[in-house]
């Protein structure tokens, strides 16, 4: 591609970051009701629902019956209107569900719902700090029954976080409830993603977090205390699931952030953007993944010793006494469901075979996000026979993908159907597919293949990306994190969230993501005085940052307005010149 090529190629990314950067967190974006993923030859994708709202993981019951757990209010609802289950049938035989249903006698607290599961005639669901469960009634499709806890989670304590509170669940045959208690942290440090910041060693956090404990799944009003701790050093899991070929737990972990922004004397941004791994383990009891003192470098082949530990990308430490993953993925790729395929509908290739729902990336910048896709890891006595492979793209709906929000779906969970069809929930809209396999399964080919690895080394949002030729018109961004690591981050820390009491957080902030002018009249400016933030009030002095040029704040806003799970347009040097010249904003006169 020449070089004129690439930048109308980019003009037209760019136009469309700037088209779609700012949805409602109620509403999901418009879209056809009709739509098609790429998938190996022979297998066929059609939407079960066109939109259930932010879905993520389901469930679907011997009589087909889907339930689904969603993260947060749907179409306009106020949060005392939410209610966190939806429950989908197809009675016309179509393929569509026809029947919908939205259910939940629960308190879902945290936006942060994540887990569902069937065990023993029940739906067991998860929200940011507890497990429910709720008895199933055959011929109901919405049970009646009442909604039990089985686990609370104290996470709001003192000393605990509200990071990596997503909570999965998996049950053995046994009767035992898995649920991973993720890490309050990047990489236990004294002082949370602060560049340069050591690693607490030994790490206090593996207490308590950074692990997964087991539970009694049929015993109600649990907390962690009753739980014991069966694995430790996983810093992040969404994706978990018991294997029932070989009667282990398995789960991919979320591999750690930033390795640039907090260590930019040992790695460079193209580092950073393809590692760590996201790491493919088994899960057996007192297994060590190694976090936070290890991480997994898949170009090497080899644990690493952190940064925060001592490390420079270099050293191993006693990382080789580690058990390594079954796969190491490419970083950030945001594994957030797992399936393991007993069906037989599929070609026998895929049986006993792991499905990941790959998420997709926020902080690959200044490179494509990356991730977006089902992957298919092919296995036999629950270890693999060959590499990963893409099974199923065309979700996010653009390549490459300049921002998270740019993409229009994000795969999320992952279920099979009696009938040994595949589910697949977006969290975006909430589009839910269906995947059947239409071709003959006893002549299928590695020739059914190639499309799709042809998509693993040609698409951006997939394949390594070049230090140099695959930057993205993403330059703004990353010098915009340059300059919010040194003029910001003291106060508004590392992850956006500020201190809690003085500063205000900029993470999921409407200071942020709406009205441009105010925003640059602040940095311009300055503030004081008491201003309200996300319903807390906070009364301090933002210093004023005039001094910076026009083109250097529209970096820093830019940056902004497209990180800390903000997504918004940029903001341009003109726009900044514009409201340097006419001075401190102040709200418009009714």
């Amino acid at each position: 591609m020449d070089t004129l090529d690439r930048m109308r190629r980019l003009t037209c990314i760019l136009l469309f970051s700037a088209l779609a950067g700012c949805r409602p967190s109620t509403q999901p974006p418009a879209a056809s009701t009709t739509g098609r993923l790429a998938l190996p030859q022979g297998f066929e994708a059609t939407i079960f629902h066109d939109g259930v709202g932010r879905a993520r993981h389901l469930a679907v019951t011997s009589d087909g019956i889907v339930y689904v757990k969603l993260r947060g209010p749907v179409r306009g609802q106020t949060p005392a209107e939410f209610k966190g289950v939806v429950a989908l049938q197809d009675t016309g035989g179509d393929g569509r569900a026809d029947q919908v249903e939205y259910f939940g006698a629960y308190d879902d607290i945290g936006d942060y719902g994540t887990g569902m599961r069937l065990f023993e005639g029940h739906i067991y669901f998860t929200t940011a700090g507890e497990v429910y469960r709720q008895k199933l009634v055959p011929g109901q499709l919405v049970p009646t029954t009442p909604v039990e806890l089985v686990l609370k989670h104290g996470y709001k304590e003192s000393g605990r976080s509200y990071e990596h509170i997503a909570k999965p669940i998996a049950f053995d045959e046994q009767g035992h409830l898995y649920v991973p208690f993720g890490a309050p942290g990047d990489a236990c440090q004294d002082k949370n993603r602060q560049p340069g910041a050591p690693g607490a060693d030994p790490c206090g956090q593996l207490e308590w977090h950074g692990g997964v404990w087991q539970f009694d799944a049929r015993k109600l009003g649990q907390t962690e205390k009753d739980g014991r701790r069966y694995a430790t050093g996983i810093r992040s899991l969404v994706a978990m699931t018991w294997n029932q070929e070989v009667h282990d737990l398995y789960a991919v972990q979320h591999g750690r952030d930033d390795l640039y922004r907090s260590w930019s004397q040992y790695f460079s941004r193209w580092q950073s953007a393809v590692l760590p791994s996201e790491e493919f383990f088994r899960v057996t009891e007192g297994f060590d993944g190694g976090w936070p003192y290890y991480y997994f470098d898949w170009m090497q082949g080899k644990k690493l010793l952190n940064p925060e530990y001592g490390g420079d990308g270099k050293k191993t430490g006693d990382g080789a006494r580690l058990t390594p993953p079954l796969v190491g993925f490419p970083g950030h790729f945001a594994p957030n469901d797992l399936l393991f395929y007993d069906g037989t509908q599929f070609p026998e290739r895929y049986r006993h075979g792991a499905f990941i729902a790959f998420h997709g990336s926020t902080i690959r910048m200044p490179y494509s996000q990356a991730g977006y896709i089902v992957a298919f890891v092919p296995m036999r006595d629950g270890r693999p026979t060959g590499d990963w492979e893409v099974f199923a793209d065309g979700f996010a709906g653009i390549d490459p993908i300049p921002n998270t929000g740019d993409a229009i779906g994000r795969p999320m969970g992952l279920a099979q159907g009696p009938d040994g069809s595949l589910y697949i929930s977006d969290s975006v809209r909430g589009r839910i597919w269906k995947v059947n396999y239409r071709g003959r399964r006893d002549s299928f080919s590695a020739a059914q293949l190639s499309a799709m690895a042809a998509r693993k080394t040609q698409q951006a949002h997939i394949h390594q990306p070049d230090e140099q030729k695959d930057i993205l018109g993403g330059e703004t961004l990353a010098a915009g994190g340059k300059l919010y690591q040194t003029y910001c981050i003291a106060c508004h820390q590392g992850d956006g969230k500020g201190d809690g009491a003085r500063f205000p957080p900029v993470a999921s902030s409407r200071w942020v993501s709406g009205n441009k002018q105010r925003l640059i009249s602040v940095v311009l400016f300055g503030l004081q005085g008491e201003i309200e933030v996300e319903g807390k009030s906070y009364n301090g002095v933002m210093p004023a940052n005039g001094f910076l040029s026009d083109e250097q704040i529209a970096q820093l806003l830019t940056f902004l307005r497209q990180n800390f799970a903000n997504h918004a347009q940029g903001v341009s040097a003109n726009e900044v010149a514009d409201q340097r010249a006419k001075g401190q904003w102040t709200p418009p006169t009714p």
